[in-house]
């Protein structure tokens, strides 16, 4: 691994991804820098998850690489790829229903690269909502819960880039501000965040960096200023 503090924490290049001979992504470049928010946005079905899927592992490209700390990481088992500090929070939570929210926490805990920032203690600090149901099962939780619970067990890990699969669909509006509001304390802490939601105010106010994605290419790579500062590009891209 490199040690360089200039090498990007992901460098994703010319991702090519199919689903059986569907030919989901055409030379996909992605970069996130150690520190970094990046927002990826698009319309559904456009290749955002599968973007983040081919990085993981889960989808492995066809052709392209995916590199993680300078590591050549292309194709990687996607526990391989978590053990370089990167976490997920999945589209649709992914917590276990049938363990307890301690259970879901503790069942996670890891330092990494001998870090252990994120602590148990700490986790239910800035979610003292779930500190309050630690032990109810997971299925027992309300939405935004097990969404505060799926992002605590992430960061549970002790990640360098967290990755968020729209964190906030479908959550009530105070429950949706609560995330927004954990998500930049988390920038502050300086972990990367790789972000896909739908809400394109808040991820121009918390993100460094937008890239858009359609029919399964980059077409716009950019400062979030520099977005804030064009709607055309929004209209164009995404018809808000």
């Amino acid at each position: 691994m490199s040690d360089n503090t200039n090498t990007p924490l992901v460098e994703a290049n010319g991702l090519n991804t199919f689903y059986g001979a569907s030919h989901i992504l055409h030379g996909v470049d992605l970069t996130i820098g150690k520190g970094e928010t990046v927002s990826l946005i698009g319309r559904n079905g456009m290749g955002k998850t599968t973007t983040i899927r081919s990085i993981l592992g889960l989808t492995p490209p066809k052709s392209g690489t995916v590199k993680i700390n300078g590591k050549d990481m292309t194709g990687a088992e996607p526990h391989n790829v978590s053990k370089m500090g990167i976490a997920l929070v999945p589209e649709g939570r992914g917590i276990f229903p049938n363990l307890t929210v301690r259970e879901n926490l503790q069942m996670s805990a890891r330092p990494h690269n001998g870090k252990e920032d994120w602590t148990f203690e700490r986790v239910l600090g800035i979610f003292p909502r779930i500190s309050e149901r630690l032990d109810n099962m997971g299925d027992q939780l309300s939405g935004g819960e097990q969404q505060m619970l799926s992002i605590g067990r992430a960061l549970m890990t002790n990640p360098e880039l967290l990755i968020l699969d729209e964190a906030t669909e479908g959550l009530a509006p105070l429950i949706r501000k609560e995330i927004w509001g954990v998500v930049k304390m988390i920038k502050e802490t300086g972990i990367a965040t790789l972000i896909v939601d739908k809400d394109i105010k808040s991820l121009l106010s918390i993100s460094d960096k937008c890239v858009i994605v359609s029919k399964g290419k980059v077409v716009y790579a950019n400062t979030a200023e520099h977005l804030d500062a064009n709607p055309d590009i929004h209209i164009q891209h995404m018809g808000v």
